[in-house]
């Protein structure tokens, strides 16, 4: 029996899709070459854009073809697709799931593939290690709470056993990953459930302290075994702490090359995003983080076009842009998703041919791409 693993989306899907291939192969099948060869397909959705979530409509659809010559293929979907249909109490998407996708024979959770096995990874270099899931933060434009839930942290310790394990192994660089790798051990902290007597640590932003988070220990023990490099996404810029930027500094094995995703550069607009900081906070957290660090360089993630953006609040992005000169720009279009709170109470108002020119203009400011 073989198994084809398609994933979609970003690197905490490719995380997961390994611990899928990891019971799959406990199981005693053998991954196949290609969609033709294989007995069970499972497809790792992403949500996140309309686009992404285009392409796997698109695939299903071809593989309803495929499974017409063979009857016994099974087609598995899991990821954030079916994470949104299961967390709606009213069956309402799950059910047109079902109908758009008639030839998937199972919705599967991924909260159903645990670490009891390790992983199947495909780099011999880099790992991924996943330390949480989920989100707390609610940005009106964003899936992901919906999609992954509250967030979950793993337990330090296992975390640690992890990463020490790939060392043994001789992997080379570790990549911590979380919706908000920075706000880790949050919920342990708050339960009583944290394995280390660490202090956690509190960021103060808007004038109160925000949330306690032992991140900051995590990095530090992680880059203390001795990888040639330790890198993490994502961070929430609200939650980038003093005592995180003076680990960074102390370590030179921790990656220099920091994502730092802000958004949009215009306050009204990060406002009606629930973004919890303004463009000057952004920029003067850059500025501290660049004094601590001088090597430092950014990368980031940017919706144009979101809703009501008006030519002006556009171009405060590009100024924030020039200002940071950040190394590269993820930059998306917006796009209205369901269950996000912008879907509900804001208009997508800006035309498409807007948002494609703004998207074109930024894209070759930041990441000179010519278009």
């Amino acid at each position: 029996m073989k198994y084809f693993i398609k994933t979609f989306g970003c690197q905490q899907n490719y995380a997961d899709s390994e611990r899928i291939a990891a019971q799959f192969q406990a199981r005693g099948f053998s991954q196949a070459a290609s969609y033709q060869t294989a007995n069970q397909i499972v497809i790792n959705t992403c949500m996140i854009r309309k686009s992404a979530e285009n392409r796997v409509y698109g695939l299903i659809n071809n593989l309803a073809k495929l499974k017409e010559k063979k009857p016994a293929l099974k087609i598995i979907v899991t990821g954030c697709m079916v994470g949104m249909a299961l967390s709606d109490r009213s069956g309402k998407f799950l059910k047109r799931l079902k109908k758009i996708m008639p030839a998937v024979d199972e919705f599967m959770h991924i909260s159903e593939v645990g670490f009891n096995h390790e992983p199947v990874r495909a780099n011999k270099k880099t790992a991924l290690v996943p330390i949480s899931n989920g989100c707390n933060n609610f940005c009106t434009y964003c899936v992901v709470p919906f999609a992954r839930g509250s967030e979950v942290s793993r337990p330090f310790t296992h975390i640690l056993k992890e990463c020490r394990q790939l060392k043994k192994q001789g992997y080379q660089e570790i990549i911590l990953l979380g919706q908000n790798v920075n706000s880790y051990g949050a919920d342990l902290v708050k339960t009583g459930q944290a394995d280390t007597v660490l202090e956690p640590v509190y960021v103060k932003h808007l004038g109160r302290l925000r949330l306690p988070t032992l991140f900051p220990h995590l990095l530090e023990a992680v880059a203390a075994l001795g990888f040639k490099k330790v890198d993490f996404i994502s961070s929430n810029p609200w939650d980038f702490s003093n005592e995180l930027i003076s680990v960074i500094a102390k370590h030179p094995n921790i990656t220099r090359t920091l994502h730092l995703p802000v958004q949009s550069g215009d306050n009204i607009i990060l406002k009606r995003m629930n973004r919890w900081y303004t463009a000057e906070q952004y920029l003067k957290l850059v500025a501290k983080i660049r004094k601590a660090i001088p090597s430092v360089q950014f990368t980031t993630d940017i919706i144009v076009g979101f809703c009501g953006e008006t030519e002006k609040q556009y171009q405060n992005t590009e100024i924030l842009c020039k200002k940071v000169n950040f190394q590269k720009a993820y930059i998306a279009m917006y796009s209205s998703r369901p269950f996000a709170a912008a879907s509900k109470i804001l208009k997508d108002n800006v035309p498409y041919p807007v948002k494609k020119k703004r998207w074109q203009k930024l894209d070759t400011l930041v990441n000179k791409y010519p278009h």
